[in-house]
């Protein structure tokens, strides 16, 4: 069996250098990081979503991009958070709940709306605009640093978005 081995040699290939989309996560990471010195925090709300945009921030977390393991993390309490990510239109039910996250988390808070739905834009945007049962847009409850439409956005983007709001806090 020794024989055979030495004789068949390596069949796997060599690991290709990180071109494309992976350099791009790679470098948002490494800047994100670059600007805080420290891991952030993040506290995901959903005040009235389809899930489509929770759907790209979970992946945010599988091996692909790896936020946790660059330090960035998602957090159970506003408490301990640093940025808020709010998806969806805020409905009449989410209003006071956003609003009581939004106080409980420290300053300097940051908040990012996500997707059309919470930015207020594009057909979703308008289709949940001010009524009986919505709020409308998120910068309609809370003030918003930064908005990142896409019905739902990818995770790209999200780390673009994550990326702006970090820039702006320093």
């Amino acid at each position: 069996m020794l024989w055979r081995i030495l004789r068949t040699g390596v069949l796997t290939e060599r690991a290709v250098p990180a071109e494309g989309p992976q350099a791009e996560i790679e470098r948002l990471n490494d800047e994100i990081l670059g600007i805080l010195g420290r891991a952030l925090t993040i506290r995901e709300v959903d005040a009235g979503s389809c899930n489509g945009c929770e759907l790209e921030i979970h992946a945010l977390n599988n091996a692909y991009y790896n936020l946790e393991g660059r330090g960035i993390k998602f957090v159970a309490s506003p408490r301990h958070a640093d940025m808020l990510l709010v998806t969806g239109p805020v409905t009449k039910n989410m209003e006071n709940a956003l609003r009581i996250a939004y106080d409980c988390t420290p300053d300097p808070k940051l908040v990012v709306a996500v997707g059309d739905c919470g930015c207020g834009c594009g057909e979703a945007g308008r289709l949940f605009d001010e009524n009986y049962a919505a709020c409308g847009a998120v910068e309609n409850v809370v003030a918003v640093d930064v908005r990142v439409p896409g019905c739902p956005p990818t995770p790209t983007a999200l780390m673009q978005g994550i990326l702006a709001a970090v820039k702006r806090k320093k």
